[in-house]
C-alpha cells in the first residue's frame, strides 16, 4: 500500500513537471552572426530575462552573416515548433517567406534592427534611427572642422536600419555641413573585419586627402580604425562609429577611433524577451508608455514598431564602465 502510494505521488509530481514544461514558452533568437562580442552580449541578456520570467529562450548564431543560413535556423525552430521567433535580419526580404511560413504555423515573430519589416509581429529598436545617425554625423563632422572628404560603411548594404542610419547622417551632413563631401556610395563592409580593413586601405589610397570615415556594423569601424593606425594617419583621418567596446577601447586610447554611440546589445537581448512576453500575453503597446531598457517608447501601429531611445557614448570616459560588463 505505501509503495503503491509512492510510486502514486512520483507519478503525479512527473505528470506536473511535464505539464509545467509544456506550459513554458519557447523561444529561439535567431541573430546576425555568432561568436562576435556583440552578439554574445545579447545572448547574456536574453538567457538572464528569460530566466527571470520562465521562458525556455535561446539564441541562434548562424557562422556567418549570410541571410540564406538565417532562414535555415528559421526554419529549423519552426520545425522545433516554438511559440516566438525572434530575429535580427542580414536582409529582411531574403527572410519574408521563412517569417511568413512561421506566422502561418502560428507562430509569433519578435524582430530587432528591421523597422517594417513584414510578416513580424512587432519590431522594436533601442534608438530613433534618423537620430542616431545625425548624432553619429555630428561627431565626425566635429572631428573633420565640418570640411573635407569622408566615407561610409554599414554592416550590409540590404541591412534597412544601418541604411537608415546611413542616409539620415549623409541628409544631414548635406544641409549642415556643405563643405564636407562624401566618397562613392555606402560601402557594405560593416561586418567584416578583412573587407572593413581591405576598403579603409584602398580609400585611402585613392583619396590622399580623405578627413573621415563613419562606419555601422560590429566590425567596421575596428578595422578602419586598425587601417588608419597602420598607416599612420591617426592625426589625419577621423573614424566614427558604433563597435564592441572590448573590442575597440585600445583603437580609442590610441586615438585611431575617435568615439561614437552604440546602445547595449545586452539591453536588447532583455527587451527581446520583454517584448516578446508582453505580445504573448497580448498586452499592449501604446505610445508614451515605458518599457524597462527602452525608457519612453514610440509606437508605430502602421509598421508595428517600437522606438526607445537609449545610447551610450564610445569615448574614454564611457569605455571602461561598458567593458566592465563584457561588451
Amino acid at each position: 500500500m505505501k509503495t503503491t502510494l509512492i510510486a502514486c505521488t512520483l507519478m503525479s509530481l512527473f505528470a506536473a513537471g511535464l505539464a509545467h514544461s509544456a506550459d513554458k514558452l519557447r523561444m529561439g533568437i535567431v541573430v546576425k552572426v555568432g561568436g562576435i562580442p556583440w552578439f554574445n552580449a545579447m545572448e547574456s541578456g536574453i538567457k538572464s530575462e528569460a530566466a527571470k520570467r520562465g521562458i525556455d529562450a535561446w539564441q541562434v548564431g548562424p557562422t556567418s552573416a549570410d541571410p540564406a543560413l538565417q532562414v535555415r535556423a528559421i526554419e529549423d525552430l519552426i520545425a522545433q515548433k516554438v511559440d516566438i521567433i525572434g530575429v535580427v535580419p542580414n536582409d529582411p526580404k531574403v527572410l519574408e517567406p521563412v517569417l511568413k511560413r512561421a506566422k502561418e504555423a502560428g507562430i509569433l515573430v519578435i524582430t530587432h534592427e528591421s523597422p517594417d519589416q513584414k510578416y513580424a509581429d512587432w519590431d522594436f529598436e533601442l534608438v530613433d534611427s534618423t537620430t542616431y545617425g545625425i548624432t553619429n554625423m555630428k561627431k565626425l563632422a566635429e572631428c573633420m572642422k565640418e570640411e573635407g572628404k569622408y566615407a561610409m560603411y554599414i554592416g550590409g548594404l540590404t541591412i534597412p536600419l544601418h541604411n537608415q542610419w546611413a542616409d539620415s547622417a549623409i541628409a544631414y551632413q548635406k544641409e549642415h555641413y556643405p563643405k564636407m563631401q562624401l566618397v562613392g556610395d555606402k560601402f557594405g563592409v560593416g561586418e567584416s573585419l578583412d573587407d572593413s580593413i581591405r576598403t579603409t586601405n584602398e580609400l585611402m589610397s585613392k583619396y590622399p586627402d580623405l578627413k573621415g570615415l563613419m562606419a555601422f556594423g560590429s566590425s567596421g569601424p575596428i578595422g578602419a580604425g586598425r587601417a588608419v593606425m597602420n598607416r599612420q594617419k591617426i592625426d589625419k583621418v577621423c573614424v566614427i562609429g558604433a563597435f564592441s567596446p572590448s573590442q575597440g577601447a585600445s583603437l580609442v586610447n590610441r586615438g585611431a577611433i575617435k568615439g561614437g554611440y552604440i546602445w547595449n546589445p545586452l539591453t536588447a537581448g532583455e527587451v527581446f524577451i520583454r517584448i516578446a512576453d508582453m505580445a504573448h500575453k497580448k498586452e499592449a503597446f501604446t505610445d508614451g508608455m515605458t518599457i524597462d531598457g527602452l525608457g519612453k517608447v514610440k509606437v508605430d501601429e502602421k509598421t508595428h514598431t517600437i522606438l526607445g531611445n537609449s545610447t551610450e557614448s564610445l569615448d574614454k570616459a564611457n569605455l571602461p564602465k561598458l567593458v566592465k560588463l563584457g561588451l
